[in-house]
């Protein structure tokens, strides 16, 4: 349903999109050259003494980066553009739909579950896509461009990457495959806080005429607090996350030290190449990170996105007449 959402409703913005990978190709490819000048400086720059190769090569180092930079503005205007565009479209068809809706539909839904769809789900849907144009698109151009750069720096120190690369995919995977039914269970629990709330505030005289006001409370506790553990369980699975990745990248970063230490002292490597695949490393693992924040993203936004399309997918009971009959309005 995510995927069938986001091509409806991202169609008219085919401009932005193409935009938006234009400018992160360049970015990437920039982010993927100053690694290699580093290491051209370090090698041919400074060890020789030469002034005039490292003031060059600073200066080739400073314009990439502004290209990098003007690049990577324009991805991020055009993708928050396109996000937020589809957003106001998908906003806008839920509430014509639900404009349509007869009392049959709207108790199937529910007021509280039908404001949430058309504004907290269609948010993490729009965040989704503010996140894949900014991050996503970058992500596996980094990833393969980083793999081709390290090899090309030394192919030796290659089955580093071959081992910790899958490592620590198969440990995102194993993560975000326990948040998909925690994020499920989470927009449930918001749509009940929602409609107690809602019934509370509604109905505020009739619970004062009663003597309610405990029990009203206790009830709003019981929603708030089943919301809470649901919560706290998507946390603790999304504290994991971080840790996870960078235990994966200190211990790459020791290997790489490690045996490309050894490479250097036997004088198969230089120290601006060890520099740069230590870069390059990095940029591959910070990738790869980037992309499972997107796949932690994506279960919530896919829930969402399934609750707007059983929205969208609704029709309405009641139909216009088959033979209709004109009434004329009589002069007056």
């Amino acid at each position: 349903m995510l995927n069938a959402l986001l091509t409806t409703y991202l169609r008219p913005y085919k401009r932005e999109l193409t935009a938006v990978v234009l400018f992160q190709l360049v970015a990437t490819a920039a982010a993927l050259y100053l690694p290699s000048l580093n290491a051209d400086l370090i090698d041919n720059g400074v060890t020789k003494g030469d002034t005039a190769y490292i003031l060059s090569t600073g200066v080739m180092m400073l314009l990439v980066t502004v290209v990098q930079i003007i690049c990577s503005i324009g991805s991020v205007f055009f993708g928050a553009r396109a996000a937020m565009g589809f957003g106001r479209d998908v906003r806008r068809a839920v509430m014509h739909q639900v404009g349509s809706f007869s009392s049959r539909e709207f108790g199937r839904f529910g007021a509280p579950s039908l404001i949430t769809r058309n504004t907290n789900d269609v948010q993490q849907v729009q965040m989704l896509v503010v996140m894949s144009c900014t991050i996503l698109v970058m992500a596996p151009i980094m990833c393969v461009g980083g793999v081709v750069m390290s090899i090309r720096e030394d192919a030796g120190l290659a089955w580093i990457l071959a081992v910790t690369v899958p490592v620590l995919a198969l440990s995102m995977g194993f993560v975000i495959s326990r948040m998909v039914p925690a994020f499920r269970e989470m927009q449930t629990r918001i749509d009940g806080v929602n409609r107690v709330l809602r019934e509370q505030i509604t109905g505020i005289r009739v619970v004062r005429a009663f003597v309610r006001e405990r029990s009203e409370m206790q009830r709003f506790g019981d929603a708030n607090e089943q919301l809470t553990q649901t919560a706290l369980r998507v946390g603790r699975l999304t504290a994991v996350m971080f840790p996870l990745v960078m235990v994966i990248a200190n211990i790459t970063s020791v290997a790489v030290i490690w045996f490309g230490g050894h490479e250097i002292n036997s004088g198969t490597m230089q120290v601006g190449s060890l520099t740069a695949m230590l870069s390059y490393i990095m940029q591959i693992l910070m990738s790869v990170m980037m992309a499972s924040f997107i796949a932690m993203m994506a279960p919530r936004a896919t829930v969402c996105a399934e609750r707007i399309g059983e929205v969208l997918a609704t029709d309405s009971t009641v139909v216009p007449p088959v033979d209709a009959v004109t009434v004329l309005e009589a002069p007056v």
